[in-house]
């Protein structure tokens, strides 16, 4: 049962529609003015406010305002139920961050249709998604069904990627995102003197191109090559741009999807710029253990060409195998099958990655 919190001054008005809504199965909470609706919208977290907006004490504006500041009211889907018709009064509502009016006198079905929408709506954006692919297709299966998004696809088809196969290559026209859903892939820029600036390792759950969709070039700003069998999922470019560009709420959430490894590449450049090699190299490892590519079992995960660990940390290949080999010798690391490398001291490795 979705709980209404009804904000109106005039008793008729309030008792009428507290009627209406719990004929169809809402549970609601009233008040009588501004003042006492902030207390209740804080108390009882409903699901939606229906607010009026001219009304003693506090108004209408300053209810909104005032539970727009407050991070648990924050997301409450907000309607004003206005008698004044100006367009002024509308564009100040919606400035401030409301989700829809109702003029009063306002039908039944009107009332209802207004709620059921900005109920759903707000359903969808409190909604987690898993980062599978399961996730993301119930994800644009949500957006088209509840936000009349009618340019997506509802559905997407896996990709097989062998081994050493390119996914992209930088400066190709970038018209797809890619989501992966098994397996692991490299990112990787060209500099001038042709060696590789390793931007990133992704591994299931993970997105990658998505800062290419967006570069005014239109094509890719890195590689993309696959360092194991790879399932990926391609999303077109149609529909990120449509997702990213439509309602306020359906973009924030596609972004809050998508967005996770950036802050990675961010976090990565950063370290390079500030950090010894010996701290590089064991935040390194303690990311790459943390994401699942570095295993604890012998015969278990990635093996890592030192070329490409030498690009994620910014230094040359002799300086990085060099440093493994110190950890090593520490007892930091060791080396499993096949030269995959297993953490045994990650409490130490932190220690060095936080430089104590």
């Amino acid at each position: 049962m979705k709980k209404i919190l009804l904000i109106e001054d005039h008793v008729d008005v309030r008792e009428n529609t507290a009627d209406i809504l719990a004929l169809h199965d809402y549970e609601v909470v009233t008040a009588e003015n501004g003042l006492i609706g902030i207390e209740k919208a804080k108390r009882y977290l409903p699901d939606l406010i229906l607010c009026d907006i001219m009304m003693p004490i506090k108004d209408g504006y300053a209810v909104l305002e005032e539970l727009s500041n407050n991070p648990e009211t924050l997301g409450i889907p907000f309607i004003f139920l206005t008698a004044k018709t100006e367009r002024t009064d509308f564009r100040k509502g919606m400035n401030l961050g409301a989700d829809d009016y109702l003029t009063k006198p306002f039908e039944e079905h009107e009332l209802l249709e207004a709620i059921e929408t900005r109920v759903k709506k707000n359903d969808f954006l409190r909604k987690e998604f898993s980062k599978s692919m399961k996730g993301i297709n119930d994800f644009f299966h949500d957006a088209y069904n509840y936000l009349n998004l009618e340019h997506i696809e509802k559905e997407y088809h896996p990709k097989l990627y062998d081994k050493k196969d390119f996914i992209f290559r930088e400066e190709d026209g970038a018209h797809t995102l890619y989501f992966i859903e098994n397996g692991t892939v490299k990112t990787y820029k060209s500099t001038e003197s042709g060696k590789e600036f390793v931007t990133g390792i992704y591994k299931a759950g993970d997105f990658i191109g998505q800062l290419s969709l967006l570069n005014p070039k239109g094509t890719y700003l890195e590689t993309a090559i696959a360092l194991d069998d790879t399932e990926a999922y391609a999303i077109p470019k149609s529909d990120f741009i449509h997702l990213i560009n439509d309602k306020k709420g359906v973009s924030q959430k596609f972004m809050e999807i998508i967005s996770s490894n950036l802050i990675e590449v961010q976090d990565q450049l950063v370290n390079m710029a500030y950090s010894s090699v010996r701290q590089r190299v064991a935040k390194a490892l303690l990311t790459l253990h943390k994401k699942g590519i570095i295993k604890d079992s012998y015969y278990e995960g990635l093996d890592i060409p030192r070329e490409d660990f030498a690009g994620m940390i910014g230094t040359a290949t002799e300086t990085a195998i060099r440093t493994l080999s110190e950890f090593k010798e520490e007892k930091l690391i060791t080396m499993g099958h096949a030269r995959r490398i297993i953490l045994l001291d990650k409490e130490r490795l932190q220690n060095i990655a936080d430089n104590y």
